[in-house]
């Protein structure tokens, strides 16, 4: 799923603080601008799709933040999170897979010192991207 939130940017002690006014408990921070914008999505999204793995509501997305309750500087931005990239990222268990080939490509497949699990992985690497 893809979705956009805004997230309130604060300066804190030579870093920057992030926090999600829609997302509870989403927090995170960077040294540079750019690496808290960066650290931004990947906790929105990592937040984002544990919800989804659970089954709970997501929450809608709106502009609600106050900056009465925000240090001076503070900034908001939207942020862009997309669960499947994040999980394509992130979700690297092996799963096992009955394969069939022919009994000369497997001979060959030994001879070579090939792993045919890495070989496969390869494969379907190049073929999806």
């Amino acid at each position: 799923m893809k979705y956009v939130y805004t997230a309130v940017f604060s300066p804190c002690e030579g870093q920057f603080s992030v926090s999600f006014p829609d997302l509870p408990g989403c927090l995170t921070c960077g040294d540079t601008l750019l690496e808290a914008l960066e650290m931004a999505q990947d906790a929105s999204e990592m937040w984002l799709a544990h919800y989804e793995d659970h089954g709970l509501k997501i929450p809608e997305s709106t502009n609600k933040w106050n900056p009465a309750e925000y240090p001076a500087g503070s900034f908001t931005n939207l942020v862009y999170a997309d669960t499947f990239q994040y999980r394509k990222a992130n979700d690297t268990r092996a799963v096992k897979r009955t394969v069939s080939l022919p009994k000369w490509m497997d001979e060959r497949v030994s001879e070579e010192g090939l792993s045919l699990s890495r070989v496969l992985q390869d494969a379907l690497s190049q073929r999806l991207n």
